[in-house]
């Protein structure tokens, strides 16, 4: 297996407009700010080529019909439903993460030889380095939260031996103390290769100055892995019954069609306009306090509840982080009690973002610094 070397190599330059890019397959938050990217790239006059399956490859279908997407397998990892249990979980899945990163590496050998890729940009997906072809590495994660700090250090060294393969890292967040994900995208050491933050990934571009007439009081956001994506949805199923309100519930499956009968608006996905068009009518939004979530939701200066996935150490960092900001109202999936928080999350005192977001732009920008 050929690697990258160590050492940071900026003289590699992008020989050509042939981009792949390749989002991880955990939950779809990887997939979704990608679309930002694939928007600037296709702005910038780029041939990009999908690379994805499941889901993932579902949602980008619907979002670039016309674009070609290669079949990629994903790591399949699951999540403890505990943080205690979360070492455990990850450490018995290591041997198929490693199998997988090494199959997807050497299918990009193949990819790169059929589609003449001239440019590499992988979201986490750590097999996806090439020694000919410029190879960019996306992550928030370069601290790897975990309950225990001497796993936090041996998953750190471990993270950024995958990173230092590639050419370059873009981290999307801001830079310098006004970075959104505190410790997970502004650790105390980054990797060997040169690191860019590129501001805020969303799909979503603010239309507005104003605060629209609301359609709905509340709207929930139903995304992540499996199983937890499902628990939350029978939890929030059950208890919106009994609340009185203007509620819509977007249950996060691309491949499936509506088929939930309710009072309230179940859809089990939009596309994007039509998802941004709902979010903006909505006074408030709950959602999983995944990254891409954030960075969307925050885009927008919406008002948030957010839901940490039970077992996702990340999840948890980011909603505590940012309630103690006051940028949003966060609780425990255990200790959710839909028709009191609410009451609460009415009386909390938020506080608004002036977020810094990627544009075709800043793409140009961080081109010419490679």
């Amino acid at each position: 297996m050929i690697k990258k070397s160590l050492t940071p190599n900026i003289s590699v330059k992008i020989k050509g407009k042939n981009v792949l890019v390749a989002p991880l397959d955990w939950g779809l938050g990887h997939t979704t700010r990608c679309i930002p990217i694939i928007n600037a790239l296709i702005i910038n006059h780029y041939h990009v080529i999908l690379a994805a399956s499941g889901k993932s490859a579902a949602l980008l279908q619907k979002e670039f019909p016309h674009l070609t997407i290669v079949p990629l397998a994903g790591y399949h990892v699951q999540y403890a439903q505990s943080s205690t249990w979360l070492p455990v979980k990850l450490l018995l899945q290591v041997p198929k993460i490693i199998r997988a990163i090494k199959n997807e590496h050497a299918v990009l050998h193949e990819m790169v030889q059929q589609y003449s890729i001239d440019w590499v940009i992988s979201d986490n997906r750590f097999g996806l380095y090439h020694p000919a072809v410029h190879c960019t590495f996306i992550t928030h994660q370069l601290t790897i939260m975990a309950p225990y700090q001497w796993l936090r250090n041996l998953l750190q060294r471990i993270n950024y031996q995958y990173i230092n393969r590639f050419d370059t890292c873009w981290v999307p967040d801001m830079g310098g103390d006004e970075g959104l994900a505190g410790i997970l995208s502004h650790p105390k050491q980054l990797p060997a290769i040169p690191v860019q933050y590129m501001g805020m990934l969303s799909r979503f571009e603010s239309t507005t100055t104003f605060h629209p007439e609301y359609v709905y009081d509340y709207c929930f956001l139903l995304s992540g892995p499996e199983p937890q994506r499902t628990r939350l949805e029978n939890i929030v199923l059950s208890q919106i019954e009994q609340i009185d309100a203007s509620i819509i519930v977007l249950r996060g499956l691309p491949e499936q069609a509506n088929a939930i009968k309710s009072k309230h608006n179940i859809l089990s996905h939009l596309p994007g306009k039509a998802l941004q068009q709902v979010i903006e009518q909505s006074k408030f939004v709950i959602a999983r306090s995944g990254y891409t979530t954030v960075m969307e939701l925050l885009s927008l200066q919406k008002k948030c509840f957010f839901i940490p996935t039970p077992g996702q150490t990340e999840q948890e960092y980011l909603a505590e982080r940012l309630a103690d900001l006051q940028l949003c109202f966060m609780v425990k999936q255990e200790h959710l009690n839909i028709a009191e928080q609410l009451t609460a999350l009415e009386q909390f005192p938020f506080k608004t973002l002036q977020p810094k977001i990627f544009t075709a732009q800043q793409l140009k920008l961080l081109i010419q610094n490679l």
